[in-house]
């Protein structure tokens, strides 16, 4: 789909990596530009053979390139790459771009047709603009931490990078935006994501609960917070979560659990069952409890309940769903001999999104972006080598 398009990746980490990533996925040819020595996430969570997660992860189906952007041959190069480039993708402070001499004046003489991705912690304009942001600092500074864990546990971090992962797909729809107003107007133009406004956009129904009544909601700990019963009960051998918060849900589960407490009047309306949630967890826990988890799956299959066991990572992995869906490929990889990827999520009938190139090494295109991107000559490259600008 993106076929024709090029990307300069000149991110580190994951949300700037990943929203370059996907934009790969579809066809477009992204040439991931690192320091020398190579990004900061090439250097944190190696495996035993020394190999970043974080790089194998998020980098697929990139080329990659090794660049001394300190020195002005470097600097020179990346100009060259985004002047014939479509897409600049960035993660930088607010202001480090304008530090190398890429203000948004020069990259617009550069390419006027070029869009550039700016994904930061709190956006290029703000108060906190300047602020240096990780995805834990993002859960704790939009409240997401206040919404979990318990009264007792406190403030919790959620166990994925949540923040990071929803600014990049955010990101990936500002610049398929962009280049298909593009089409229209033969122009480029700034596409802002901040991790903090991607959080926040999906704080959901616990804003609307203060602005409009005033209400502070207080941390949801194992339940949902509007039906009931609709938590995670534990098993014999585990935890499996069900959501009967409807009247015919609910019907189904009294029938399913026979018990005759279900059945009491303060259990008949959902309002009601929300206000007794104590209660009513205390007898289908009582259930629960006395059966496998494996056991409380089927009968609640047979019923229609929605459910789901609460997996491990291992058993998620190697689920028969994960491997229909194909959401973990294996593929070749420069020094591992093969690594897993994360599959395509979003999978179109018509122009799929394709798996081509393997999470690159550090700088393991930089003689092939030299020569065929920037049009340089061998003994050019020769010397850039020499002099350690590549």
């Amino acid at each position: 789909m993106l076929d024709g398009i090029r990307v300069v990746d000149l991110s580190r980490f994951i949300a700037g990596p990943m929203c370059a990533m996907l934009l790969a996925d579809f066809g477009a040819d992204v040439v991931k530009v690192e320091r020398q020595g190579g990004e900061d996430a090439r250097h944190i969570a190696r495996d035993e053979a020394g190999n970043s997660l974080y790089s194998n992860w998020y980098n697929r189906n990139k080329r990659a390139i090794e660049l001394n952007l300190r020195d002005p041959r470097g600097i020179a190069v990346l100009e060259t790459l985004v002047s014939e480039a479509d897409v600049l993708v960035e993660n930088f402070r607010p202001g480090t771009l304008d530090g190398m001499g890429l203000t948004a004046d020069r990259l617009r003489e550069l390419n006027p047709r070029l869009v550039v991705a700016s994904l930061s912690g709190f956006g290029q304009d703000g108060p906190w603009r300047e602020r240096a942001a990780f995805d834990s600092v993002i859960q704790a500074m939009t409240g997401l931490m206040s919404l979990t864990g318990t009264d007792d546990t406190g403030p919790l971090l959620a166990g994925a990078f949540v923040a990071d992962h929803l600014a990049a797909l955010y990101g990936t729809i500002g610049v398929l935006a962009a280049l298909r107003s593009r089409e229209a107007t033969g122009e480029g133009q700034q596409v802002d994501v901040a991790l903090f406004d991607a959080l926040f956009s999906v704080l959901g129904l616990t804003v609307p609960t203060f602005t409009e009544t005033g209400t502070r909601l207080p941390p949801i700990g194992r339940r949902d917070r509007f039906t009931a019963p609709s938590q995670v009960f534990g098993t014999r051998d585990g935890h499996v979560w069900l959501s009967a918060g409807s009247n015919a849900l609910f019907a189904s589960l009294a029938a399913t659990v026979d018990d005759e407490r279900l059945r009491a009047p303060e259990f008949s309306e959902p309002a009601m069952r929300v206000a007794n949630r104590d209660a009513l967890a205390s007898v289908v826990e009582a259930w629960t409890s006395q059966l496998t988890t494996t056991e409380v799956c089927e009968l609640l299959e047979r019923s229609r309940i929605p459910y789901g066991p609460v997996a491990t990572i291992d058993q998620v992995v190697t689920s028969d769903h994960v491997r229909h869906r194909e959401l973990l490929v294996t593929m070749p990889h420069p020094t591992l001999g093969a690594c897993a990827v994360p599959g395509i999520t979003a999978k179109l009938s018509a122009s799929p999104a394709t798996l081509r190139r393997p999470p690159p090494a550090l700088g393991e295109h930089t003689d092939e972006v030299l020569r065929v991107l920037c049009h340089l000559m061998p003994d050019e490259i020769e010397e850039l080598k020499r002099d350690g600008v590549v």
